[in-house]
């Protein structure tokens, strides 16, 4: 009995070691013990750090730069008097007096008909007037010394005018086989020759009047209140690189385009060198308005947020030397390649981000301005590609604008003013000049204006509205 309780407390005593070496051998490891900043500091404790840095982004100042306020439309060239030369009644040529793209002047007879008939005509009427003068003139004699009536008189008298009225008929017939050119201009190609018989209303030569050419072209409804008589527009011609004419719009017409909703405008050109021809091609830029202080910022710094974009300035921060984001509304208005004018919401001088708007999770954010060193036009982006934010506000910016009322046509840059330099930016982009910035005037001439009067301006002076019962010269 003895022995079977002792093998008892060895059992019981054995599966008490058992248990103590399997809980020891299970035990977790205790982490080593760092002493205050040291290498082992706990992960949440460097998380907490990173969190507290500067968040790194690009930005650049406001600057000021020359915007054309502009639209761009395609229109078509015409001849500011055209006309094709009919005969009004039908007869044989007997004479051509001009050659295939003469210059010809206005009176000048160009083509003569068979005349035979018409001056025979003339020639009897011219003798019947004689006789018919001759009797009146007697019968007055007769009258006076009371041998004749009153009545004999009277016949005399309407005989005579029946005689002035045959003549006038012949002379008319006769004229109206000379045809003349009606205005100074250039001929075209007649298809007739000498010995032809016309009909009445056949053709026989254009004449264009080509000193001043007519560009008609078409701007959409919207524009109807920027475009005014007077205003100029720059045309270009596929057909003749390199040079840009200036066009003064004339006239506007006063109904619009149900079709295309547009209204339809018509310029004009001096065109004494003759370069320009009716049916052309012609590129139109017309000039609204222009500024020469605009307050623009690229494309990159827009942020777009439904109808109300916002750009992300950066300003001074509470402790000395830091800087913070703060989000700024702004109103847009035109346009340049890479470049968006700002109305309201910024001056001149203030830092936006362009670049890592993304990371800036909420208003007053630490940043750090980094430089990426400077490009050849003097811009704050690097050659490097931009994060996807900065490709997201670019390619968001121009419908931002559009929403907010704030883009209107395409603008031109001219030329601008330095901007002025920020401690804030390490990297102060230079001024923008107009070669930095993409525009298709910027590598045209303009035509020099020739001396002498304008002939655009002439047309446009004989066309003013004058005074009530009167009409305009045509």
């Amino acid at each position: 009995m003895a022995s079977k309780n002792k093998y008892l407390v060895f059992a019981v005593i054995g599966i008490a070691a058992a248990s103590g070496a399997a809980w020891w051998l299970q035990k977790p490891a205790q982490p080593p013990q760092r002493s205050e900043g040291g290498a082992g500091t706990p992960a949440g404790g460097g998380a907490a750090a990173g969190a507290g840095r500067p968040v790194a982004v690009e930005a650049v100042t406001v600057r000021k730069m020359a915007l054309r306020d502009d639209a761009e439309a395609v229109g078509s060239l015409k001849s500011r008097q055209s006309v094709m030369l009919r005969p009004e009644v039908g007869g044989r040529i007997t004479q051509l007096n001009f050659h295939d793209g003469q210059r010809v002047r206005r009176g000048q007879v160009l083509v003569q008909l068979d005349d035979q008939l018409p001056r025979a005509q003339i020639q009897q009427s011219q003798a019947e007037l004689s006789i018919a003068q001759a009797n009146h003139k007697r019968n007055q004699e007769l009258v006076a010394q009371g041998f004749i009536s009153q009545r004999s008189v009277d016949e005399s008298a309407a005989n005579l005018e029946v005689a002035q009225a045959k003549l006038a008929l012949a002379q008319a017939t006769a004229q109206r086989l000379k045809i003349v050119a009606p205005f100074d201009g250039i001929a075209g190609i007649r298809g007739v020759n000498v010995g032809d018989y016309l009909k009445d209303g056949a053709d026989i030569v254009n004449i264009e009047d080509l000193d001043a050419v007519y560009v008609d072209f078409r701007l959409p409804e919207r524009l109807q209140s920027k475009v005014r008589p007077g205003q100029t527009a720059q045309v270009t011609f596929d057909a003749l690189p390199g040079v840009r004419y200036a066009a003064l719009v004339q006239a506007i017409s006063p109904q619009i385009d149900a079709d295309g909703r547009a209204i339809a405008v018509r310029g004009c050109i001096d065109n004494r060198r003759l370069q320009l021809r009716p049916g052309m091609f012609a590129r139109v830029t017309t000039v609204f308005s222009e500024r020469s202080d605009a307050r623009v910022v690229p494309e990159e710094a827009i942020v777009p947020d439904g109808s109300s974009p916002y750009v992300l300035k950066v300003v001074e921060g509470k402790e000395p030397g830091s800087k913070v984001t703060r989000r700024t509304p702004v109103q847009l208005g035109v346009r340049s390649p890479g470049w968006v004018e700002v109305l309201d919401g910024l001056s001149a001088g203030d830092l936006v981000v362009t670049a890592g708007q993304q990371r800036i999770r909420k208003d007053g954010t630490e940043v750090r301005v980094v430089e990426l060193g400077k490009q050849g036009n003097g811009g704050a982006a690097a050659s490097a590609a931009r994060p996807a934010s900065g490709a997201a506000g670019a390619a968001g910016a121009a419908g931002a604008a559009g929403a907010a009322g704030g883009v209107g046509p395409k603008a031109a840059a001219v030329a601008d003013a330095p901007a002025p330099s920020t401690s804030a930016a390490p990297a102060s982009p230079s001024p923008v000049t107009a070669s930095s910035v993409p525009s298709a005037m910027a590598v045209r001439s303009e035509a020099q204006p020739l001396p002498g009067p304008n002939p655009c301006q002439l047309a446009g002076s004989s066309t003013r509205s004058t005074a009530p019962g009167h009409r305009a010269p045509v």
